[in-house]
Parts: C-alpha cells; structure tokens; sequence
C-alpha cells in the first residue's frame, strides 16, 4: 500500500509542478491530467488495502471528470489560439468577458 501511495503522491507533486512551472497550456491540461491520474491511483489503492470497491467507483468518476475537464479545455485551448496565435498562458491576461 505505501509504494503505492508514495507514487500517487510523486505523480501528483510531478503534475503540479508541471502547471506551475509551464506556461503552455497543453502542458499544463496534460500536467493536471497526471494529478487527476494520481488521485484515481490513490483511491484504487486505499480501496484495495481495505477491500473495498468504494476505490474503483471513485476512480471512475475521475475518469468521468477528467474526460469533461479534456472536452471543456480543449475547447477553450482551441479559441484561445485562434484568437492569439499562442498557447502562452500568460496572454490569457488580456482576456475580457
């Protein structure tokens, strides 16, 4: 169960400082990918240390939430460029409703 949750916890710190350090926003929607990823692995674990499918069910509404959070970014990812020309986060500052 610790390897296990150790890894969750080295994936999870990799996918943060993936969306501090990064200013491509791909990059950034894969690092936060990776800790949504890790979370899923830390419920699988703690699931199968008490011998409980409560883990699995949760990692699917990860998976559920994750795929919403890809459609939904993706989206934005695509009309930020078009209107930009850039994937720099930094630009999005100039963004108005």
């Amino acid at each position: 169960m610790e390897l296990g949750l150790i890894l969750a916890a080295l994936l999870f710190s990799l996918g943060l400082i993936g969306i501090m350090i990064r200013r491509n926003l791909i990059f950034m929607l894969l690092s936060l990918e990776i800790m949504l990823n890790s979370a899923g692995l830390a419920f699988i674990v703690a699931g199968a240390h008490w011998a409980s499918t409560e883990g699995q069910v949760m990692f699917i509404f990860i998976l559920a939430v994750a795929a919403a959070e890809v459609a939904v970014g993706l989206a934005l990812i695509l009309q930020h460029y078009r209107r930009y020309n850039s994937l720099d986060a930094d630009i999005a500052s100039k963004m108005r409703g």
